[in-house]
Order: C-alpha cells, then sequence, then structure tokens
C-alpha cells in the first residue's frame, strides 16, 4: 500500500470525534463519510483532499470510547486507506479489520510527518517513508487478518470461505 499522511497527533482521539453520534441516524457509509472528522478539524476533508492523503497517523489510543463501528467505516469511505497509531483501542482495532481497514501499530509516529508519502508492506512488516529515505519494522499482520483485510472485511471473507465449501 502506498499513500500519503494526514497527521492528528494528540492522544485518544475516540470513536465520537471520529464520526459525531448526532449523524448515526443513518447507517449509509457514503453519508456518513461527508461527516468523519468533523468534531476534531472541521477542514478534514479538504485537508484530505489538498493532500492526496490516503493514510492517517494519529496518536495513541485511537478509537476510544463508544463500540461504534461506523466509526472505521466512516473512515474508510472517506478515502483513507490505514490508520497507523502507537495502539488503537481493542474495540476500534477489531472493528476497523471486520471492514477491511487495516491499522499498524507504530510508536515512532513524530518521524511521520503530514504530506509524507508512506509505502507499506503488510507481510513483511515494513514501513518506508519514501519522502525521507526511512524504513521501520511494524509488527507483521497475521496471515488470518490479512486475508480478512484483502476480502474487504469479515463478512467479505467469510462468504468467500462458503463459496470455497460448497464447490
Amino acid at each position: 500500500m502506498r499513500g500519503k499522511v494526514i497527521k492528528y497527533e494528540q492522544a485518544n482521539i475516540n470513536t465520537d470525534l471520529i464520526i459525531p453520534a448526532r449523524y448515526l441516524v443513518k447507517s449509509d457509509p457514503e453519508f456518513l463519510s461527508t461527516h468523519c472528522m468533523e468534531d476534531l478539524d472541521p477542514l478534514f476533508h479538504q485537508k484530505k483532499e489538498n493532500l492526496g492523503a490516503e493514510i492517517l497517523v494519529a496518536g495513541p489510543n485511537f478509537g476510544s470510547g463508544s463500540s461504534r463501528e461506523q466509526a472505521p467505516l466512516a473512515l474508510k469511505h472517506s478515502g483513507i486507506k490505514c490508520v497507523i497509531a502507537p495502539f488503537f483501542a481493542r474495540i476500534f482495532l477489531r472493528n476497523a479489520i471486520n471492514i477491511g481497514l487495516p491499522l499498524i501499530e507504530f510508536n515512532e509516529i513524530d518521524e511521520l510527518n503530514e504530506g509524507d508519502e508512506l509505502e507499506i508492506d503488510f507481510q513483511a512488516g515494513v514501513l518506508r517513508n519514501i519522502t525521507t529515505g526511512q524504513s521501520y519494522s511494524v509488527t507483521k499482520m497475521p496471515k488470518f487478518l490479512q486475508e480478512i483485510i484483502n476480502a474487504g472485511g469479515l463478512l467479505k471473507y467469510g462468504k468467500s470461505l462458503l463459496k470455497e465449501i460448497h464447490r
């Protein structure tokens, strides 16, 4: 995966900041994406577009708060292809995997700047900053999680397994 960075360094960005509860009256992912990060940064979409950003770098405990699955869904449908943070709230991590949004735990987020172009090799566990030329080791994603994400989420992965069984 390759993409440019949009960055929010603060810790504990919770699910209500990712997708405010007042917008949960609709479950449409496209609708939710238009309000993604709105309370944290009203200019999120404009900044993301100006940077051409597809990778969100965030502070520790990203996705804390309520267990709403709409938070990673809103991020994914707003064009974010991966989130990098020192660590994630556990339920957010599971919800992200379930919808096919990859997450990378990386402690040295101060090494990544807004606008940097990154390349991530999930299988090898390598994060390369194309802009600076630096490479970093990150925890490899287990094969079964890679398969879920590559399938587009847990539901699509399950359906593909059922198709294989019924052949």
